[in-house]
């Protein structure tokens, strides 16, 4: 055997090395990364993303964001479940969501009478019925912003009402460009981590 023969046996089997241990880098980094940001719950979020032609993966970013997956998850200010919704808004959107099924509420996941009666309410509490009431939310949204992700995100958090504020008097842009002027520092800081759990949802899947 060559001098020459043994020293491209000897980088060849270096270059085949080193590939077997990247490959293996990359899939443990694919490991930890789909732990990072799993799909939970997919069923439901499938379901009712595809129903409110929303991307799942936006969806499965703002539960990421908003419980981190925890079902029981309760805020301070109130906002129960996986996408954290409000009692208020629950109650309107089902109302929506009822009207637009054109069926009874007794054929409904969730009933709106009951979220007015009972103070725990723990129909929020089930994944399905989060899903469905906090996807029908962010897409109404989405559409009344007319498609704009970042201000629907905003009005998500901070509410509604203070976004057209916000709007009307020149604090943000109607294309929703400057997210650095919400002047809720944690709304701001909510819509970036959204954005940021979205792209990394749709590079890992």
């Amino acid at each position: 055997m060559t001098k020459k023969l043994i020293i491209f046996l000897v980088i060849l089997i270096v270059i085949l090395a080193a590939t077997l241990i990247l490959f293996k880098i990359v899939r443990i980094q694919d490991v930890v990364l789909r732990q990072i940001y799993p799909l939970q719950y997919e069923t439901y979020v499938e379901k009712y993303s595809e129903k409110n032609n929303l991307d799942k993966y936006l969806v499965y970013a703002v539960i990421k964001v908003e419980s981190n997956f925890k079902p029981e998850a309760t805020s301070s200010a109130g906002a129960i479940g996986l996408m954290q919704l409000m009692e208020e808004t629950a109650v309107e959107r089902l109302n929506v969501i009822s009207s637009s099924e054109n069926s009874s509420n007794e054929n409904n996941l969730l009933n709106a009478a009951s979220i007015n009666e009972e103070t725990d309410n723990n129909d929020l509490y089930d994944p399905e019925t989060n899903i469905k009431i906090g996807t029908s939310y962010l897409a109404y949204l989405i559409e009344l912003y007319d498609g704009n992700i970042v201000l629907a995100l905003t009005a998500y958090n901070a509410g509604l009402g203070n976004v057209e504020k916000w709007i009307k008097d020149g604090i943000i842009k109607a294309d929703g460009s400057d997210i650095e002027n919400i002047p809720y520092k944690e709304t701001e800081n909510y819509v970036r981590k959204i954005l940021s759990s979205y792209q990394m949802y749709l590079k890992i899947y």
